[in-house]
């Protein structure tokens, strides 16, 4: 894919991700539920870890600056980054045909499972506790709970729309212009 449409894509999917994360989910003080994971793992899939991780940290960024939900705390953007790093290490897809659809659904489970223990569970639990002040096995304990149903809609929503946009992508998107 030509670096422009890699660009241009990019920046649909941080806008798409800004939008999903800022305006269209629910937030609480202790656990946020949204949608904003479809653009990053869709940008894992077709761009790599690179790109996942720039559009991660610049979603982050940009979001706390143009629209803030309280103070700014970096460990949160070392979260995002972390995410996307292991989405994109384990579901880019270089060539329309890199994994078989059984490997793609094996690689999508450990990637979900991955972020939700590493990143959800663990350092976001604990960045929650840093800038709220409350018990870490508190929070994990409500964390938990809310992790264990996300993981399954995680999995289901992403196959889906992967699914779903893997013929137009590759027609539209990918086509026959393969250098960098």
């Amino acid at each position: 894919m030509r670096k422009n449409k890699k660009i241009i894509l990019s920046a649909i999917l941080l806008a798409l991700l800004i939008i999903l994360s800022r305006f269209l989910s629910v937030k609480t003080p202790i656990i946020k539920i949204s949608f904003s994971f479809v653009p990053t793992m869709l940008c894992a899939i077709w761009l790599g870890p690179k790109w996942t991780v720039l559009i991660n940290v610049l979603g982050d960024l940009i979001g706390a600056t143009l629209f803030p939900s309280g103070a700014f705390f970096a460990g949160y953007t070392v979260s995002t980054a972390i995410a996307a790093f292991i989405y994109g290490i384990l579901l880019y897809k270089k060539e329309p045909n890199t994994f078989t659809d059984k490997q793609f659904i094996i690689r999508t489970i450990i990637s979900v499972l991955l972020v939700t223990v590493i990143v959800n569970m663990g350092l976001n639990t604990l960045w929650t506790s840093i800038t709220s002040g409350k018990a870490f096995m508190v929070l994990f304990a409500t964390r938990v709970v809310n992790q264990l149903i996300m993981v399954p809609i995680h999995i289901v929503v992403i196959l889906f729309i992967e699914k779903v946009l893997r013929k137009p992508f590759d027609k539209y998107i990918r086509s026959n212009d393969n250098d960098d």
